[in-house]
């Protein structure tokens, strides 16, 4: 047993490395510390917060849910839950949706769903799932066994086994990964964990293709790029494909815990009571917030508007690049799911970056998030331009000190 004095402080068991920062309350795309000072926020809750801080539509959606009927479980029908998946239903290609809580138990239901669809079908063999190197699917085993990161799966004993992760986006490479225990291929259509690497439309269409001649189920990951992030409300739209599963989450939530799996008619029908459940998802007060959510991403010109504040950003910081590349190399990503490739360690730009006042994320391949809301104005943008250079200019004043 150890020491007393070695326990971590307080009663937070010391899973996260966190900032010194304490937030008491936000507006839009702004946060206040307990101390009174101000931070443009270009995390949002990594990709949660599609409206900012303390959006008067999720205010009063939340207010006026939490004064009627808060949960009841799935054992009553819910309204509100039927109302959220007739939305996205009529928004996207699904037919069916589960509700759950967040992206790593709507990823482990679309992994039970793509297997069982093939079991149903008279294939149990049918249970191998290919994912990608640097994939992220949530932190469950049977997600960290998908993704294959195995720094995130040492200490927890046996792995879940049947996944394979191909080592890059390349078709051949990919189908010769395919045999006949193969269910289906997961991938995010942008990894974000993983870098913030844009697969790209091409593979895409390749990836449909693929499993069209073998018969078996593409399911995307868009916990991170769904929900108008790319300016679209799903990614893949822009390659113009449809998947047969895909997990949904952060976004849709707009800071309030509510993920999915969306399918078609046919994949979704395999789940049957009994095969999946979920206590809290799909509750009224979730379902009511998403609605919300949906009602104003779905709003004529919203998205278009992402889609503007995106070019307009994504321009003035590939300048930035073109000014700093002892700082950074690469601009990656799509719409307002933005990447930074930097050549100094990327948690340093996310410290620099919180001391000109603009919070950011760190991701694989060395490279930093920016995620400001949807909802993000050119000043804004341009507050947070400014916040980069200053960035920029004290990481070069240190490189510089450390040197002498």
């Amino acid at each position: 047993m150890r020491e007393p004095d070695s326990h971590p402080k307080g009663h937070i068991m010391p899973s996260y490395n966190r900032a010194s920062l304490r937030f008491a309350r936000g507006d839009g795309a702004w946060l206040t510390t307990t101390e009174g000072d101000t931070y443009l926020d270009f995390g949002s809750g990594v990709a949660v917060n599609t409206l900012g801080h303390s959006h008067p539509k999720l205010v009063q959606a939340i207010t006026d849910q939490a004064q009627k009927l808060w949960h009841v479980s799935n054992l009553y029908e819910i309204p509100e839950q039927e109302a959220l998946a007739d939305r996205l239903c009529e928004a996207s290609f699904a037919d069916l949706v589960f509700f759950g809580n967040s992206g790593a138990e709507a990823a482990e239901g679309m992994i039970k769903t793509m297997r069982k669809y093939h079991a149903s079908h008279g294939h149990p063999e049918k249970v191998t799932l290919i994912g990608f190197a640097g994939a992220f699917h949530g932190r469950t085993l049977a997600a960290l066994a998908a993704a294959g990161n195995q720094a995130y799966l040492e200490g927890f004993g046996p792995a879940p086994t049947g996944f394979v992760q191909a080592p890059n986006f390349d078709i051949e490479t990919l189908e010769a990964l395919i045999d006949d225990t193969t269910a289906g291929i997961l991938i995010e259509p942008i990894q974000g964990e993983g870098g913030v690497r844009d697969v790209g439309t091409d593979f895409l269409r390749a990836l449909r293709a693929l499993c069209d001649k073998h018969n078996i189920l593409l399911g995307l990951d868009e916990v991170q790029c769904g929900i108008g992030r790319t300016g679209k409300l799903f990614a893949h739209e822009w390659a113009g494909i449809t998947p047969d599963v895909m997990a949904i989450a952060k976004g849709i939530g707009g800071g309030f815990p509510l993920g999915a799996v969306l399918t078609t008619r046919e994949v979704g029908a395999v789940m049957q009571p009994g095969t999946h459940g979920s206590t809290y998802g799909g509750n009224p007060l979730a379902c009511r917030v998403g609605s919300a959510v949906l009602d104003t991403v779905l709003q004529d010109g919203f998205l278009a508007q992402v889609q503007d504040m995106a070019i307009y950003f994504r321009q003035h910081l590939a300048r930035i690049i073109d000014e700093n590349k002892d700082i950074f190399t690469d601009l990656r990503g799509a719409g307002l799911m933005v990447g930074l490739q930097c050549v100094v360690p990327n948690m340093d730009v996310v410290t620099a970056l919180r001391e000109a006042k603009l919070l950011s994320v760190g991701a694989g391949e060395n490279t930093l998030r920016l995620l400001p809301p949807l909802n993000i104005e050119k000043t804004e943008l341009d507050t947070a331009l400014a916040a980069i250079e200053t960035a920029c200019e004290a990481l070069r004043a240190n490189q510089k000190g450390d040197a002498s």
